[in-house]
């Protein structure tokens, strides 16, 4: 825990906050003062993580939100806005993936793939503007990835998600500017989550990822999160629109 709290006092919420990147943000923005709204379509998990951060004697709230949904969206911003009436930092973190080659990837797959990971990121930045302009110092924190800017076999689906989120955060950084709202997106390479844990436990493919890492390594929930510090904090307070990755090198090496 650093000793200077850089989000003291700060509302911040993040989504899909019950486990990997989600969950390490929450924790460390919660180490640096924040009251943090742990929020995740697994709503027991979200409550477990908020419980043990409380009774480290910090701040957190748990609330079950699918992203997905307008209800559930509505619902959270409606108990923040009833609540501290003001969001500081919004981590838009929510997504999934579906790996299946393109020509297979079935019109299913393809809905909930996007619902979740650009519906439910555009839903979140628009629906969550008033409570960010009502900061004053709003920072809006996308999580987009370095699969948007690179192909790679049956991922798809996922990398025409995620560089929509990399072109959504360069022009909601211009529009929201003037009600003192910055916007920035992480673009993490490959991280050790559940997510990525079934690909990374493949020998050769754990090898061929690693030989392509300048770093010779996989980065961890906590890399992403010491990153979005910076952009939650006013450290980075004149950086809008900007994009950082967090892949040990990965996308400087191609």
């Amino acid at each position: 825990m650093s000793h200077v709290q850089r989000l003291d006092n700060r509302i911040a919420v993040v989504t899909g906050a019950a486990a990997g990147i989600g969950l390490a943000t929450a924790q460390v923005f919660a180490c640096e003062g924040a009251h943090v709204y742990l929020t995740d379509i697994d709503g027991a998990r979200a409550e477990d993580a908020a419980r043990a951060l409380t009774a480290a004697g910090l701040k957190a709230t748990a609330m079950a939100v699918d992203v997905s949904k307008g209800q559930d969206v509505t619902a959270l911003f409606r108990a923040i806005e009833q609540g501290p009436g003001r969001i500081d930092v919004l981590v838009n973190n929510a997504g999934l993936n579906v790996r299946e080659d393109f020509r297979h990837l079935s019109d299913a797959d393809w809905v909930r793939i996007r619902e979740v990971n650009l519906d439910g990121v555009v839903r979140i930045a628009r629906d969550g503007f008033n409570l960010l302009k009502a900061s004053g110092r709003g920072s809006l924190i996308n999580i987009a990835s370095i699969m948007g800017h690179r192909g790679l076999r049956q991922l798809a689906g996922y990398s025409a998600t995620k560089g929509a989120v990399s072109a959504l955060t360069r022009a909601l950084a211009v529009e929201y500017a003037p009600y003192g709202i910055r916007v920035n997106a992480l673009a993490p390479g490959f991280i050790e989550t559940a997510l990525t844990e079934r690909v990374l436990r493949n020998p050769m493919i754990n090898k061929a990822l690693i030989d392509q890492t300048p770093m010779k390594r996989f980065g961890s929930g906590e890399d992403v999160a010491a990153a979005a510090v910076f952009f939650a904090s006013d450290e980075s307070g004149f950086i809008t629109g900007a994009e950082l990755a967090v892949d040990g090198g990965m996308s400087a090496a191609l």
